[in-house]
């Protein structure tokens, strides 16, 4: 298959009370791992990259093979800029092949954040991809500021965005204790905006049992990142104890550290399709 922009995969999603998998990758390896994982659960995924990739040269290079890939792929993918920084970068990402694209405004005031998202999304439609935006704040480590239901509604309807982003009380990076999410604030969003994707930042290590119900009242897209690359890091740490000093070829170290994530990637699919 081709690639499909992620309104192709969150729109059916959202209708049927499920939710994508949308995973970082940073490498070949987590690359084909979520590619792999996808056609072993036969789910659709989104692939995403860090917005500092679009800046250092990587997601230029990665975009082609992701690309590659999805023409082999018998399941739909979309190719999404993550966390987009500023108009230069979703060009970029629009010009290299990416079929989705986020601006994150969310730090800025409610007006400019508008203001530019309504550029990202002139920019996206003329070129067929779909878009991303967020309100409120999913912090780093810090608190940050969640979502308001009126906000959300004002804000999709002066942008005309196709996914929200939302602060329900999830944090990127791992917890130090388990974050508490606000169940109904999450379903007033979805009320608020009945036909509108919402999506789930923080995914990482966030209880399932919440998760789920928060794909229950309209989160459609779940973001993962810092779990997934840390199987990645303890997958190599393993092998290597495991070489203890002999010489292994990469792409031959590599086959297990891959299929970990694979194993990874595919259980967080099924989770949120509600297949176990």
């Amino acid at each position: 298959m081709a690639l499909y922009t992620f309104n192709e995969l969150l729109r059916p999603a959202h209708r049927e009370g499920v939710a994508v998998a949308a995973i970082n990758i940073a490498n070949y390896e987590t690359a084909v791992a979520v590619y792999e994982a996808s056609e072993q659960v036969k789910r659709p995924v989104i692939i995403q990259m860090y917005s500092r990739m679009f800046g250092n040269g990587k997601a230029e290079m990665l975009i082609p093979l992701l690309r590659k890939l999805a023409e082999k792929s018998g399941q739909m993918v979309a190719v999404h800029l993550d966390h987009g920084a500023s108009l230069e970068q979703v060009r970029d990402a629009i010009r290299w092949g990416c079929t989705s694209v986020m601006f994150d405004g969310s730090n800025l005031p409610m007006e400019e954040n508008i203001r530019i998202t309504r550029e990202v999304v002139k920019l996206a439609k003329a070129a067929g991809v779909s878009t991303e935006a967020e309100i409120g704040h999913v912090a780093m480590g810090d608190e940050g500021h969640l979502t308001e239901p009126d906000e959300a509604k004002r804000f999709v309807e002066a942008t005309e965005v196709d996914a929200l982003a939302v602060a329900i009380g999830t944090a990127h990076g791992y917890y130090k204790i388990a974050p508490k999410l606000d169940i109904e604030r999450c379903a007033a969003i979805a009320e608020a905006l009945p036909e509108t994707p919402l999506v789930l930042h923080g995914g990482s290590a966030t209880p399932m049992e919440d998760v789920k119900k928060v794909i229950r009242h309209g989160i459609a897209k779940i973001n993962i990142a810092t779990e997934f690359q840390d199987t990645f890091l303890k997958a190599a740490r393993a092998e290597l104890e495991k070489l203890d000093g002999k010489f292994l070829p990469i792409d031959r170290f590599m086959d297990p550290v891959r299929e970990k994530c694979v194993a990874h990637a595919a259980r967080l699919m099924k989770e949120f399709a509600f297949l176990e």
